[in-house]
């Protein structure tokens, strides 16, 4: 707490003023950066026309957001499920943000038998975690992640869901 009252110009009394704990304030910090990435991701499904252009501007916004700021990304992952994030803060997250309407997405894709009969949630949990250990790989220097390596990961991920005899549209 000494740490954030120092950095923002604050008396810690004023901190625990507007907050109750440290938790409280992981937990604002949590949803507010939920929120920006969940718009931030809509706002590239709204763009697409398709199915499949919307798959894969939405991912792309999702690794974009990852790349464009980093300590965002690492704080999602470090806090996505800690015990400091509290229960009904998660399951805003879930059903907000973006992988609410990514799971639409998903949804839609299997009514259209585009993609195999499956728990929508978790193909986009499987896709997800994907996109995160590529982008912890970029952000340690790792992996160098060009816009053709982008390409190709989000379309590997459309191929592993699509159905076999659903035609390929490129």
């Amino acid at each position: 707490m000494a740490l954030i009252a120092k950095e923002s110009g604050v008396s810690t009394r004023s901190i625990y003023h507007y907050f109750l704990s440290k938790e409280d304030i992981v937990n604002e910090l949590y949803k507010a950066i939920v929120t920006f990435n969940g718009e931030y991701v809509r706002d590239g499904l709204l763009q697409g026309r398709t199915i499949r252009e919307k798959f894969e501007l939405g991912w792309n916004r999702v690794i974009e957001l990852g790349k464009k700021y980093p300590h965002g990304f690492q704080f999602i992952e470090q806090y996505s499920f800690s015990p400091y994030i509290h229960d009904e803060v998660k399951q805003a997250v879930y059903t907000g943000g973006w992988c609410g309407p990514m799971n639409k997405l998903y949804e839609e894709a299997i009514q259209q038998k585009l993609f195999i009969p499956m728990n929508p949630g978790m193909m986009v949990h499987m896709h997800y975690g994907s996109f995160v250990y590529i982008l912890k790989a970029h952000l340690h220097g790792v992996l160098e992640l060009t816009d053709d390596s982008i390409i190709e990961a989000i379309r590997s991920c459309w191929n592993a869901v699509r159905l076999m005899d659903a035609a390929v549209v490129e």
